[in-house]
């Protein structure tokens, strides 16, 4: 893997700030958020610098029960070349499930949610990261998430999950050391028991970022500094081996540029104080016979270069997957029961900050939207996604929202429905609402512009 440093997270909010620091040596980009052929004019600045660009997808769900969506896969793929990239990377996670009832509607989380420790969804795992390596152009690597709560029955640990995982599928790993802290404060989990047991060579980056404490559960929310615990646990990967690259994740409430800068620096000092027992190796250029001896050893659990033959994975695996799956997103977004082997209160917790996360996102994508409502938009938005699930994307999502409160015609004012009917009627080039519901609201939006 290549050396790539230490690096921040790029976000256009942050463009201009991210080129003036020297300390940065490379950048990671959300996948999704960026147009290969029309670059951000600061992305092509640092590519001009020769800054190497990482994309990171968030939406492939390969830890899903569906095979990979192979136009997301040709995207990824155009981004990564596009880039110029070394590598790409996405999680491992699920972020929705179609329904198994005919008509049904797709559910989507909105978030990235843990695939179970069985050995049935580890199959379908591999099977789905084996058909986006043969997509990409280049090496893919996967991220460890974070997590509120454990699915019941689990067969492996996350250290033996990820291992199998490598072994299984020569796909490499991007550890996220606040995922590792999260999921030991959320799930009682122990970093430092995961870190020993990794396989050191399949090691492509690290992500660090920071979070908040609140009522006894951790949110890794990636707008707040990174804390001491963190870089605790950093302190401890580097301890068993060197990364190649140590990545600042931020998302929102960006701070001044020196408060950044002093970040990286403290991470910076993390890795440049640590002494691994052995660094990570670059795969060409560790000669066979240095290999033998570690081979020698049993059992090994060194990742295999290479991914073992394998059988396709049987349909009935990924039905069950999906029946469980689509069992739990029920419960976290359209108010289904909790499935068996649940911690009940962790799901209810997880369903309230999926509301959240989702009307964050919609007042993001929609910015018109809270500005309309003012401080209505969150009180009308969580009583709309209380009884409507996640379906066809968050753009989708706003103007269904703004249909909702149309059609209802009790919760705005005179005023307030004269202007979102102004903005509704100019989506028409985006996502549309339900053909049924369409020629009402377009009769009704006309009739509240006429009377302007």
């Amino acid at each position: 893997m290549r050396q790539l440093g230490l690096g921040i997270g790029w976000r256009p909010e942050i463009a201009r700030t991210v080129e003036e620091l020297e300390c940065v040596e490379w950048v990671e980009v959300v996948a999704e958020n960026i147009c290969p052929s029309h670059l951000h004019p600061s992305l092509v600045r640092l590519r001009g610098r020769g800054v190497t660009i990482v994309p990171h997808g968030v939406s492939l769900g390969l830890g899903g029960s569906e095979r990979p969506d192979p136009a997301r896969l040709a995207a990824l793929s155009d981004r990564a070349q596009a880039l110029g990239s070394p590598v790409v990377t996405e999680h491992i996670a699920f972020v929705g499930t179609g329904s198994r009832r005919p008509g049904g509607p797709r559910l989507e989380a909105g978030h990235l949610l843990a695939v179970p420790r069985t050995r049935a969804a580890l199959d379908v795992l591999c099977e789905n990261v084996r058909i986006a390596q043969e997509s990409l152009p280049v090496p893919l690597a996967l991220e460890n998430i974070a997590g509120l709560f454990s699915w019941p029955d689990e067969d492996f640990t996350e250290a033996e999950f990820l291992t199998e995982l490598v072994e299984r599928t020569g796909v490499r790993l991007l550890i996220d050391v606040a995922n590792l802290h999260t999921n030991h404060v959320n799930r009682g989990e122990d970093p430092a028991r995961t870190l020993a047991a990794l396989p050191r060579d399949a090691l492509a980056y690290v992500h660090v970022a920071g979070g908040v404490l609140e009522d006894g559960v951790w949110h890794d929310s990636h707008a707040h500094p990174v804390p001491s615990a963190v870089l605790d646990v950093l302190a401890d990967l580097c301890a068993h081996m060197t990364p190649p690259g140590v990545l600042l994740e931020r998302d929102e409430s960006f701070p001044p540029t020196d408060e950044l800068a002093a970040e990286l620096a403290a991470i910076g000092r993390v890795v440049t104080n640590a002494r691994p027992s052995r660094p990570v190796p670059e795969a060409a250029e560790v000669p066979e016979a240095a290999k033998a001896p570690e081979a020698a050893k049993a059992p090994s659990r060194e990742p295999r270069r290479r991914p073992v033959n394998h059988r396709p994975v049987a349909a009935a695996a990924r039905d069950a997957l999906a029946e469980q799956q689509e069992a739990l997103l029920s419960a976290l977004v359209a108010s289904g029961p909790v499935p068996a082997g649940f911690d009940a209160d962790r799901i209810r917790l997880q369903a309230r900050l999926l509301a959240v996360k989702r009307c964050k996102v919609v007042a993001k994508v929609a910015p018109e939207l809270p500005t309309l409502l003012g401080d209505r938009y969150r009180s009308l938005y969580l009583s709309y996604a209380r009884r409507t699930p996640l379906t066809g994307g968050h753009r989708r999502d706003s103007v269904r929202f703004a249909e909702h409160l149309l059609l209802d015609g009790t919760l705005l004012s005179p005023s307030e429905r004269t202007r979102l009917s102004d903005w509704w009627l100019r989506q028409e080039a985006g996502p549309r609402p339900r053909p049924g519901a369409l020629a009402r609201l377009t009769r009704c939006c006309r009739r509240i512009l006429r009377r302007k």
